[in-house]
Parts: C-alpha cells; sequence; structure tokens
C-alpha cells in the first residue's frame, strides 16, 4: 500500500542576519540599560556643554582682540566651565561606583549569577560579554568627552588658567581620560567580584578611586624625565619658559655645586649679598618639564593605566571562572 503526498512541505522559515545586539549581547544590554541611559545622557550633556562652551568663548575672544588681549579672568570666571572640568574629573569615578562596581555583584547579589551561567550559556562567554559591554561604555564615552575638550582647549591653552600638567587639563585631553575610565571601570568590577555585594561594591570603588587619583597625582610628573635650564641669578627667565611646568629650582656657583633655593634668603639685603658672595652664587637652575613633552607623557601614562586595566581583568575572568558565583 502506497500514501501519495498531496501538500508539499512547507518551506523552512527564513532566518534574517542577527543584528550586533542579539542573544547574550541583547540580554545584557537590556539587564543594565539603566546605567546606559544615564552614561548616554552624561556624555550628550558633556559634549553638549563643550561646544556652547567653545563658541560663547570663541565669541569672547573676537570681541577683546585675541591673542593681543586675553580676558583670562573673564574665561575663568564661568561656573559652567568650572562644572565641565568637574565632570570630566568626575567621570571615571562615576563610571567605576555606578558601572563596574554593580556590573557582578549585582548578579552575585540577587543569584542572577548563578540562574545565568546554569543554563546554557557558558560561564566564559557570560562573563566577557558583562566585561566587554562595561569597559566598551566606558571607553567610548572618555574617548568622546577627551576628544572634544581637547579640540577646544588646544588652540586655546594660553587663555585658560591652570598649567597644563594639572588633573584638570592633563587627565582631561588626549588618551589619559578613556584609559583612566577604563582602569577604574575595571577596578570597580574587581571590588565587586570581591565584595559580592552591590552597596559594599559602590563604598569600597569609590574609596579606591580616591586614593587612585590621590596616588596619580604622585605618578603624573615621574611620566618624563626632568630638564633643567641655567641662567644668571638676577637675569630673567626667558618667554619661551611661559608654558614650562617648574618642578624645582636651585642656585649654583660657577663650578656648578647646586645649593637650595633659600640658603640666601637672609632676613637683610646685605646678609644675603654675603651669603652670595661667600658661596660664590651666580647662576639660578631650574627643574622643569616642558609643554612639548605633554604628549608622550599622556600616552606614557594611558600605557601604564591601560596594563593595569588588562591586568585587573585577566583577575576578574580567572577568579569569577573558577570559584563559585
Amino acid at each position: 500500500m502506497t500514501t501519495t503526498l498531496t501538500d508539499a512541505p512547507a518551506p523552512a522559515a527564513r532566518t534574517g542576519k542577527r543584528g550586533l545586539l542579539h542573544g547574550l549581547t541583547w540580554l545584557v544590554v537590556r539587564q543594565h540599560r539603566a546605567a546606559l541611559y544615564c552614561v548616554l545622557a552624561l556624555t550628550v550633556l558633556g559634549a553638549a556643554a563643550v561646544l556652547q562652551l567653545r563658541h560663547e568663548m570663541i565669541e569672547l575672544l573676537d570681541a577683546a582682540g585675541w591673542p593681543g588681549r586675553q580676558p583670562v579672568d573673564q574665561v575663568n570666571a564661568s561656573r559652567v566651565y568650572d562644572w565641565l572640568t568637574l565632570l570630566l574629573g568626575s567621570l571615571p569615578v562615576i563610571l567605576a561606583v555606578f558601572l563596574g562596581a554593580p556590573l557582578i555583584a549585582g548578579d552575585q547579589e540577587q543569584g542572577t549569577a548563578q540562574l545565568v551561567t546554569t543554563q546554557s550559556v557558558p560561564r566564559r562567554r557570560w562573563l566577557i560579554a558583562k566585561l566587554g559591554l562595561a569597559l566598551a561604555v566606558a571607553l567610548v564615552s572618555g574617548t568622546v568627552l577627551s576628544a572634544l575638550f581637547t579640540w577646544w582647549w588646544k588652540p586655546y591653552r594660553t587663555v585658560f588658567g591652570g598649567a597644563w600638567l594639572d588633573g584638570a587639563i592633563f587627565d582631561s585631553t588626549g588618551p589619559v581620560l578613556p584609559a583612566l575610565c577604563l582602569f577604574l571601570t575595571a577596578a570597580g568590577i574587581t571590588v565587586g567580584v570581591l565584595t559580592r555585594r552591590v552597596l559594599a561594591a559602590m563604598t569600597g570603588t569609590f574609596v579606591f578611586s580616591v586614593v587612585a587619583l590621590g596616588a596619580w597625582d604622585y605618578v603624573r610628573p615621574m611620566l618624563a624625565p626632568h630638564r633643567t635650564f641655567t641662567y644668571p641669578l638676577d637675569g630673567p627667565l626667558p618667554d619661551r619658559f611661559a608654558q614650562a611646568q617648574e618642578m624645582d629650582r636651585w642656585i649654583a656657583s660657577a663650578d656648578g655645586t647646586l645649593y637650595g633655593w633659600g640658603l640666601c634668603a637672609k632676613p637683610t639685603e646685605a646678609a644675603a649679598e654675603a651669603c652670595v658672595k661667600e658661596h660664590g652664587i651666580v647662576n639660578s637652575v631650574m627643574e622643569y618639564l616642558d609643554y612639548d613633552q605633554m604628549p608622550a607623557m599622556q600616552w606614557t601614562g594611558a600605557g601604564v593605566l591601560l596594563a593595569g586595566t588588562v591586568l585587573l581583568t585577566v583577575f576578574v575572568v580567572w577568579r569569577a571562572s573558577r570559584r563559585p558565583l
């Protein structure tokens, strides 16, 4: 007996190409969409502030006849500018505390990590998706704001108050800001994995960030060798050092012997002159970092921070892969 099929089998449903956000990536993005929206809003707000402030400053400088005259006081008095530099300086800490710290600690505290990793998704793949999302967001946010602020600051750097080595400028321009964002975000994730509690992770991350940024203030001047310049004791410092960052100063005798700057700071002019003659002081010596060293210093510092980011990320993957979540 034979059976005849009168209906042709239904063709297999066509599946369209999957976009970038699908599967585990879509799940991770949806899980952290509130934090992503906040970071996006902060980035857009900061970018809009840079564009607006740059436009206002250019109009102010044009009206004042810049570069012949520089209305430095008026520019520095802008409260919005102070707010912007505060935002840029706080961005790495904000990302670390509110994005990095709860990233995995929240899943550990709520038990979501155990639920996800007991399904068909491998634990390492889940970790890579979570880490990739957080670090990508930190990188994009830091890069966008750093690029815009550098575009604003560099042509008009002589108008801005403060030295280029200060954190408000050095850490907010070039590659340093995105590198700081990556490092502190990775540190927040690491603290979260170790503490396994969101509140403890956020508190610990904030404390670590404050300490790390304080230590960074000491590391920053050591990112390049210091230069020295010798000139006559009573002579003026050449104009080319207007943008140099002075690190130390000495007085020197004719044979090159260095003495502390306060050696001949005597209460009377006669006593000071006698001290100068006694020690044969003829020159002033300045130890400094020049502005042309800034790019190399920034890339060196960014390399140090990126190396720290890699180490922290590898540690998180190793620990979370080998220990129960």
